[in-house]
């Protein structure tokens, strides 16, 4: 099994650290000092790091060897820098890094159950919407029972209490909700199946290289991260990392994005899944209703 990086730049990164790891390279350890400690004559010597001065710069990013240094394994363990390099399978990112919003952004695979209550008004703030026989996740609206518990747009529902939901229809789904107990709905519930999550990193200038007119992204500008790690155009943005941007005017997703810091993942949906999902759902609800939170960790 290859090994998995979040972003193009975490695999060309990877790939500078292991080269200059097999030559041999050596470089002050992870952590930063003002003076290089002196070793004693029965000192051990010190570990093999990579020199990192071939990152700076790289495809725009103005990166620093301290950045990246914070982002290798802690001090003591060097298995993502010997020639050998981690297990199979194992995600690296020397640039991403422990990055929240790639985690918050993380569409898990498998399928997980959650417990739904009502309100003191009888509602969920769930709205649901059948797509190909499946029943999905249309509309979260803020501070609801649905948006506590972590349901996101796009989400798919299994079951509703115990009962199938595949072959229902929107209406059918919405009656189940109501008919529901209101102090306890379980759920079953797959991470949004139609969405694919994308990072980039921010260029110098701070842009990812992605141009957005009403949510969809209409082009990519050349040789920017967006280009490089597989964004595509017809694709409306979903999430950045993590929050839900739906429904938000361009202004407003223009500030989330230059808030959210130099590695962003970015949640993305074809064009032609989002707008049969949000039909007939009126853009006016979109925009004042949906939870456009921070989810929690």
């Amino acid at each position: 099994m290859a090994t998995l990086y979040p972003s193009l730049e975490d695999m060309k990164g990877h790939q500078i650290l292991q080269a200059q790891a097999a030559a041999g390279v050596r470089t002050p350890p992870t952590t930063v000092v003002a003076e290089k400690p002196k070793l004693s004559s029965d000192a051990a010597p010190p570990g093999l790091y990579p020199n990192l001065a071939e990152l700076e710069d790289y495809m725009g990013l103005a990166l620093s060897s301290q950045e990246i240094q914070k982002n290798l394994l802690p001090e003591g363990s060097a298995a993502a820098l010997t020639p050998l390099g981690p297990p199979p399978g194992q995600l690296v990112a020397p640039l991403s890094g422990n990055n929240a919003g790639l985690r918050r952004a993380e569409i898990k695979p498998g399928v997980r159950e959650i417990h739904l209550c009502k309100d003191e008004r009888g509602k969920t703030g769930l709205q649901l919407k059948n797509v190909d026989q499946g029943i999905f996740v249309q509309l979260v609206k803020a501070n609801s029972p649905a948006a506590l518990v972590g349901l996101r747009f796009g989400d798919q529902i299994l079951q509703i209490d115990g009962r199938s939901c595949a072959g229902w229809s929107s209406d059918k789904a919405q009656r189940a909700l109501k008919k529901a107990n209101p102090e306890k709905i379980v759920m079953v519930v797959r991470d949004r199946p139609f969405q694919r999550t994308v990072t980039v990193h921010k260029d110098s200038t701070g842009h990812v290289g992605v141009v957005v007119k009403k949510g969809k992204i209409v082009s990519l500008a050349k040789d920017s991260s967006a280009a490089h790690n597989g964004l595509l155009t017809h694709h409306y943005i979903c999430e950045v990392n993590g929050q839900n941007v739906i429904g938000m005017k361009d202004k407003q997703l223009m500030e989330v994005l230059a808030g959210a810091g130099n590695v962003v993942t970015l949640t993305i949906i074809p064009t032609v899944i989002y707008e049969h999902m949000v039909k007939r759902l009126s853009p006016g609800v979109v925009k004042s209703s949906m939870d456009h939170s921070i989810p929690d960790l």
